[in-house]
């Protein structure tokens, strides 16, 4: 799990849906204290960290991290729109394992995501299983216990963003502006029909994806019907 804070929302979730496409799980917040909280439940494999947050500055959170036991190993990246010598030293000095200026492209991002992970010991995520289903990121392959499964990009793209957080209810207006982008002017039925598509492809296994009346879709490691 990689953990994004970010203020501006829409680098945030353009960080997010970059991570996940590229096999990684990946959660976004806002603020420093919502990091906070997030750390008593769970201990990411990084921390993607904006310097130029609304309720602490990034290098005090830093610092924080790095002074608790707890918390004092976790790789963190600073993300800051300050590029220079300066505050390049400042953040590496503090304890940064790595340090990108905004602007910055997401293929670069990812790039320097898996190499501070490869220098930490840790791996990103290739595959991901939910009962039945299993998905090869690497490959772009889906299978069905052992029989693979061809997919278009868009239903891979939605069983991959199912299969992140499985029992998770994604709207269709999320699936929507995740996967089909910001300015897709679609009507949310598009979902409806790529999970029909979906369940069809997937045979017995397509029971998995369950519908949630009113709101959207999950995954689950058992069969709608069951």
């Amino acid at each position: 799990m990689i953990f994004c804070v970010e203020d501006d929302s829409s680098i945030r979730e353009l960080e997010i849906y970059t991570l996940r496409s590229s096999g990684m799980e990946a959660e976004g917040f806002e603020k420093a204290s919502e990091l906070q909280k997030a750390l008593e439940t769970q201990t990411p494999e990084l921390i993607i960290l904006d310097i130029m947050l609304p309720d602490m500055d990034g290098i005090a959170v830093l610092k924080r991290l790095r002074a608790s036991s707890k918390t004092s190993k976790i790789p963190v990246m600073m993300a800051s729109a300050k590029g220079s010598e300066y505050d390049k030293v400042l953040g590496l000095d503090s304890g940064a394992d790595d340090y990108i200026a905004k602007p910055f492209g997401m293929m670069e991002l990812v790039s320097r995501v898996k190499a501070v992970l490869r220098r930490s010991g840790a791996k990103p995520l290739d595959e991901m299983s939910v009962g039945n289903i299993r998905v090869n990121l690497t490959q772009h392959k889906v299978y069905v216990v052992d029989e693979e499964v061809t997919l278009t990009r868009k239903e891979f793209a939605v069983l991959q963003m199912l299969m992140q957080s499985p029992e998770r209810v994604f709207s269709r207006d999320l699936l929507l502006s995740e996967i089909w982008g910001y300015n897709f002017d679609g009507e949310t039925r598009t979902i409806d029909v790529h999970m029909r598509t979906l369940r069809q492809k997937l045979g017995e296994a397509g029971g998995q994806l369950q519908t949630v009346r009113g709101v959207g879709y999950r995954i689950s490691a058992r069969r709608e019907q069951e």
